[in-house]
């Protein structure tokens, strides 16, 4: 059509098909449908929000406000969220100051997460920011609660704790932003319960043990008498069950009562007398007696008596300037200890040794409680286990450690960088923003009729086999490729995860000396992090929580609650309901982090340990047999064959560690990728209204 004649052009009327009604209504329906389908997609596109909205909108839950804390705090804040809850439980001390910007020296000693929300509130006091003191794991913080937030963004500087927030996110479904750093080196992980591997999905370097007898008798390194305090002496004084098995208990040891408090002995008396036995007697009058342990190695030299290094005395050098015993550390109360940086000499470390020591005895028995174990956030215990080090370092020659150093062993702390912590908190909002991007569009497509989507996965928010909107991103020290972030796609879910796969445990070791003490202890808290665990086996009850069961049924008998209680010290073999053999399968379950699995028992004599390389005397593997069983269910078909079958014993069994199972330890990156698999089927009890009816249930059966 020439451009002068297009204003004159007028379209000619179309002559309409001959059909009957009933098919002129069907196309009408048909064209209807599709502009329906058109109007909800042009609505979709409209109710588009922009990141500032997104975040305003937004409910996020931070754990941990120390180096990574602060800045992500910070960060969220300036980003525009408005809507923020964090936890911590530590309190600010002088050493956080050279990183952790948001404190000042006037706030030493108080409350982390109260101070950060304070100092943010100066510049953002728009925002409504809910400090919480207090442990993540403590039972007001549970399941219940994390359905409160749209995601949740950990800061946290222990595996166990991270642990147990993992746990709770997959029992709540709500997504995970991990993090870490350690030095120079960072990382940034994402974790959606059916879209991405869990944080437990891949293992953690495990860190080394020291064999028992090398931590008792032949140290030759600073981290030998670091372990020998913490792991040892430590809760062999404090512990709460002072009945309980020691490897301390040795025949002249229980023969002199030396680690057993007299009725009516004063603090200082008791510490001095310890003190006499652990770094002078033992060593005079027992281990140089041993001339082949000598053969190789330098002989220990016994330190002179409390009294000759410390002439004013037992009470006097406890009390210090603080005769109650109760408001000052020992360093504190002790003259010219001020630096942490210094190390101490013989006779400094005896005063603190000896007033540390009666300084936590007198907490417990005034009401400040028990000291089971060592912690690095305890100040006493930090003194006692520096003082204990420093003066077996004298007795084997060993290079003595200071204060600020020992408390960073003895707490497998590797001290942060500034920036690395600014980087990862940057990474962090930026995961979290596409997390929450996400679950607005999944909103959308389940108001607007779409279920899956085209396409779209289970509660997905993209076509299975595309690359994910998250990113595992780590920080490098150096560059690689010219970068020095490394951006990576998440693992996907891993069938032979314990927490979100379908896997099990094997547990190998000696049922006629283990207890289930020990297993509860040893295995099930410290390995596998369970918080509150709670075992059955196939013909009983062996182990409930004393709390539940006092909450949950006034009809259960004090005496079944000792039944429980007395359970701890039975051989596993010993144990009521034909005991735990060898092929026993366990159901472990901890309903404070929605979290339960099953554990097979193979029994290996304990002759045939290396104390060496196995010091613990147990092993924890995954089970073959059941990974290939659910790797056959999934449709994954990875070939994995049988391992460790149910009864079979482990005398000869190869050593195949298919664990996926974290350890503690001081590096703590995202690992290898791992296996994509099916996600693990929870029942309907995981939302935690009945399952006080479900233990009770049990009991009865």
């Amino acid at each position: 059509i020439a451009p002068s004649r297009l204003g004159t052009q007028r379209r000619q009327p179309r002559a309409l098909p001959s059909l009957d009604p009933t098919a002129w209504f069907q196309r009408c329906l048909v064209n209807s449908c599709h502009e329906t389908a058109h109007k909800r997609r042009r609505r979709t596109m409209t109710t588009f929000i922009s990141d500032v909205e997104l975040a305003r909108s937004s409910k996020v839950l931070m754990v941990g406000a120390g180096g990574i804390g602060c800045e992500l705090l910070k960060t969220l804040a300036l980003c525009g969220f408005e809507d923020i809850e964090m936890i911590d439980l530590d309190t600010i001390d002088v050493s956080n100051l050279n990183r952790q910007f948001l404190f000042r020296k006037r706030h030493v000693g108080m409350s982390k997460a109260q101070v950060a929300r304070e100092s943010v509130l100066k510049f953002r006091p728009s925002a409504n920011i809910i400090a919480h003191y207090g442990n993540v794991k403590e039972p007001r913080f549970d399941v219940d609660f994390l359905r409160r937030f749209d995601v949740v963004l950990n800061g946290l500087d222990n595996l166990e704790a991270r642990k147990h927030v993992n746990r709770l996110c997959l029992a709540a479904e709500v997504p995970l932003v991990e993090s870490g750093t350690t030095g120079y080196l960072g990382q940034v992980t994402v974790h959606v319960r059916g879209e991405t591997a869990c944080f437990e999905c891949s293992p953690k370097p495990v860190p080394k043990s020291h064999p028992i007898c090398t931590l008792r008798d032949t140290p030759d390194k600073p981290i030998h008498c670091i372990a020998y305090a913490t792991d040892l002496l430590f809760p062999r004084l404090f512990s709460a069950q002072s009945d309980g098995k020691s490897d301390l208990d040795e025949e002249d040891a229980v023969k002199l009562s030396s680690f057993t408090r007299k009725e009516g002995e004063a603090e200082a008396e008791f510490a001095v007398r310890v003190f006499d036995y652990v770094f002078r007697h033992k060593i005079a009058n027992l281990l140089l007696d041993k001339e082949e342990m000598w053969e190789k190695r330098t002989r220990p030299e016994p330190l002179p008596s409390f009294m000759e290094l410390v002439p004013e005395g037992a009470v006097a050098a406890a009390a210090g300037s603080d005769p109650s015993l109760a408001t000052l550390t020992a360093c504190k109360a002790l003259t010219g200890l001020g630096d942490p940086q210094k190390v101490w000499s013989v006779a400094d470390a005896a005063r603190v040794f000896v007033s540390s020591a009666a300084r936590i005895l007198s907490r417990a028995t005034t009401g400040g409680g028990s000291t089971d174990k060592f912690d690095k956030d305890d100040a006493l215990a930090v003194e006692f286990v520096t003082a204990t080090a420093l003066l077996r370092s004298c007795n084997y020659h060993i290079s003595p450690q200071s204060l600020f150093d020992a408390k960073g062993m003895a707490g497998n702390i590797v001290h942060a960088v500034a920036t690395t912590n600014a980087i990862v908190g940057g990474l962090i909002v930026i995961e979290a923003s596409k997390v929450l991007r996400a679950g607005v569009a999944k909103k959308q497509m389940t108001i607007n009729g779409g279920g899956n989507g085209d396409g779209g996965s289970e509660g997905g928010v993209h076509p299975p086999n595309t690359p994910s909107a998250y990113k595992y991103t780590f920080v490098k020290q150096h560059k690689s490729n010219n970068r020095l972030l490394e951006p990576i796609d998440p693992d996907g879910p891993n069938v032979k995860c314990v927490v979100c796969g379908s896997a099990r445990l094997e547990l190998v070791c000696d049922v006629d000396t283990m207890t289930l003490g020990c297993l509860i202890d040893d295995v099930l808290k410290k390995k596998i992090g369970l918080n509150a665990p709670e075992i059955e086996a196939p013909n009983t009850t062996l182990y409930l929580q004393d709390n539940d069961l006092d909450k949950e049924d006034e009809n259960i008998s004090r005496e079944e609650i000792a039944t429980y209680a007395n359970n701890r010290s039975t051989i596993l073999r010993h144990l009521p309901g034909g005991g735990v053999p060898s092929g026993t399968e366990l159901a472990v379950s901890d309903f404070t982090q929605k979290f339960d699995f099953k554990l097979l028992v193979t029994h290996k004599a304990a002759e045939g340990w290396d104390k060496e390389e196995e010091p613990e005397g147990f092993t924890l593997r995954g089970d073959q047999a059941k990974v290939a069983a659910a790797a056959d269910d999934e449709g994954t078909g990875d070939g994995t064959e049988g391992g460790a079958g149910g009864a079979a014993e482990a005398d000869d069994a190869e050593d195949v560690d298919d664990l996926v199972i974290m350890e503690d330890g001081p590096n703590e990156g995202a690992g290898s990728a791992a296996e994509t698999g099916g996600k693990r089927k929870r029942g309907d009890d995981d939302g935690g209204e009945d399952h006080g009816a479900a233990k009770a249930g049990r009991l009865s059966e």
